[in-house]
């Protein structure tokens, strides 16, 4: 089995029973239902992917996609204390902030210190973005060459998957978040199959031999008027 922690706006109905919300205040409380879908999307992408996956859902967002670093925080020092039976395997944050901040950091090394992987989103190019930028953090990103099943590797933990984007489909609804979901998929799909990682360097490993794709993506410029 591979067990998945999710760090967004909640899920599907069927996945609330043990789901936390986490409050700006601090506390938490049962999770309510997905006001934004965005959750929803990341574990029906991580299903699709690993349909034996276990989600468990950290909540933090309301009804607007704005959170903190602190909600965020408190939602992986949850996953991070669970008891060893039932901890996830790995957190998949198809999310990212553009600043560090000191708690994030701390509950980012605690969940790592418990043995779980993380996931995160980055774009492609441009500043850090975090966790995605932490060290011992796999970043995940869209890239319009990844079909389905195709993973690029584009940095030393930075990789590029399916992200439905329009390249690839009429109307589709990409970027880091859903690429980010998609190579989580990828890695349940492995701990499902092979085992939990014994390091970071070892999920990472996993990954990079799966790659078909390496390098960022060359896209041609726009034809110039004549």
């Amino acid at each position: 089995m591979a067990r998945v922690g999710v760090i967004d706006s909640g899920g599907p109905a069927e996945d609330l029973a043990q789901a936390r919300a986490f409050l700006p205040d601090g506390t938490s409380r049962p999770a309510w239902p997905d006001l934004l879908g965005h959750g929803t999307i990341v574990a029906g992408i991580l299903r699709r992917g690993c349909p034996e996956a276990e989600i468990l859902h950290g909540q933090v967002f309301d009804d607007k996609p704005l959170t903190s670093a602190l909600r965020i925080s408190a939602a992986l020092r949850w996953f991070a204390q669970r008891p060893q039976a039932e901890r996830v395997d790995m957190v998949c944050l198809s999310l990212g902030l553009a600043a560090d901040r000191a708690p994030l950091r701390a509950a980012c090394a605690l969940a790592r210190e418990a043995g779980i992987l993380i996931v995160a989103a980055h774009p492609a190019r441009g500043a850090p973005c975090y966790p995605a930028a932490y060290p011992e953090v796999i970043a995940g990103t869209g890239d319009a060459r990844c079909a389905w099943d195709d993973i690029s590797r584009l940095g030393p933990a930075l990789f590029g998957a399916w992200c439905d984007s329009p390249e690839r489909r009429a109307q589709g609804l990409g970027g880091a978040s859903l690429g980010a979901a998609r190579l989580a998929g990828h890695l349940a799909r492995e701990i499902r199959t092979n085992g939990r990682p014994a390091t970071f360097a070892e999920a990472v490993e996993r990954l990079a031999a799966r790659a078909s794709h390496h390098g960022p993506e060359r896209r041609r410029a726009p034809d110039s008027a004549s």
